[in-house]
Parts: C-alpha cells; sequence; structure tokens
C-alpha cells in the first residue's frame, strides 16, 4: 500500500489511505475535501523524494470534525525564588481521514 509524507502545522505526518489523523486547526468545513502537497512517496521499495514536492502526486483528505485536544499545563518555576506559574491551554485541532494518496 502507497504512503506519503505530507506537511501541514509545521508538522511533517506519514500518511496511508484509510488514516485518521490530527493536525493543527484549518480552515475547512466538516464534510469538506482538502488536497496536500506531497514531500516523498513510497509503495513497497521504490520511493521519491520531492524537491521540495514530488511532482504529480496529491493526498487528498475529508474534514471529520473540529474539536479541542486534551488539557495541557505550562508550568514555570524558578528554584529559591517563591516564583511558580502554571497555565493551561487546549489545543485547536482538526481530525482529517485521508482519502486518496496519488501518485
Amino acid at each position: 500500500m502507497a504512503y506519503a509524507v505530507i506537511k501541514t502545522g509545521g508538522k511533517q505526518y506519514r500518511v496511508q489511505q484509510g488514516d485518521k489523523i490530527d493536525v493543527e486547526k484549518l480552515d475547512a468545513e466538516v464534510d469538506s475535501e482538502l488536497t496536500f502537497d506531497v514531500l516523498l512517496v513510497g509503495e513497497g521499495e521504490s520511493v521519491k523524494i520531492g524537491a521540495p514536492t514530488v511532482a504529480g502526486a496529491s493526498v487528498t483528505a475529508k474534514v471529520v470534525e473540529q474539536f479541542r485536544g486534551k488539557k495541557g499545563v505550562a508550568f514555570k518555576f524558578k528554584r529559591r525564588k517563591g516564583f511558580h506559574k502554571t497555565k493551561g491551554f487546549r489545543r485547536h485541532l482538526t481530525k482529517l481521514e485521508i482519502t486518496a494518496v496519488g501518485v
């Protein structure tokens, strides 16, 4: 089965058809289709590396949902100073389902 490496939200993801991935929030409606440029595509032993993208290759994904991730904590602490600060956050994410990896 073919796989590809795509870049979105400053991160790279290795995807195959049928995968569901959580990425940084994308400005897209639920049930809409998105197309990504491909940095690398491979199938079995053959691998094509783009410079910067592979010509003619694309990955199509369907937006499943927009949601906020689980709670994270940013904690600052300076020893011996009595200083500590806690701040919580939740990232805004988009769940994608990969529908096609085109070579």
